[in-house]
């Protein structure tokens, strides 16, 4: 008789009908620098995605699905969302393996400071090679393009 070694795959409905498995990360200390981005990479796909600006007020720190400093047109198709203020924070009810965190140069926005951030994640059962990647409408193109 034939076994079968069944796993969750990225379009399997379950994973992400159940509570997510926790995982946070942060910033550090001495949070992101002016003109600097991090790229957030969960060890397994998440379900959810929430940041939260601290340990500043003023500050523009922007989320986003793809580099700013990829040909993905993060800035100039206004890919990005902003936390603005202390404790600001956002929610993705999405699937993905990554996000990148910016504290972009006083010309597209920055403040000019350092800024904190903590990510908290949902994560599924499903590896990250079955990701894939987020592109296309709404993330990396300019309307019309």
């Amino acid at each position: 008789m034939a076994t079968h070694n069944y796993k969750a795959g990225i379009g399997s409905v379950g994973s992400y009908q159940v509570s997510g498995v926790p995982w946070i990360t942060g910033s550090g200390a001495d949070g992101i620098a002016t003109n600097t981005e991090d790229k957030i990479s969960f060890p397994t796909v998440a379900k959810s995605v929430m940041v939260m600006l601290h340990d500043g007020d003023n500050d523009n720190l922007h989320v986003h699905f793809n580099s700013s400093g990829s040909n993905g047109n993060v800035y100039d198709g206004n890919h990005y969302f902003i936390l603005k203020d202390n404790r600001d924070s956002i929610t993705f009810n999405v699937k993905c393996k990554e996000i990148y965190i910016s504290n972009p140069p006083v010309s597209n926005g920055g403040s000019g400071v350092s800024s904190g951030y903590i990510v908290v994640a949902e994560l599924t059962g499903i590896d990250n090679n079955e990701m894939f990647n987020l592109t296309g409408s709404g993330l990396t193109t300019i309307d019309g393009t």
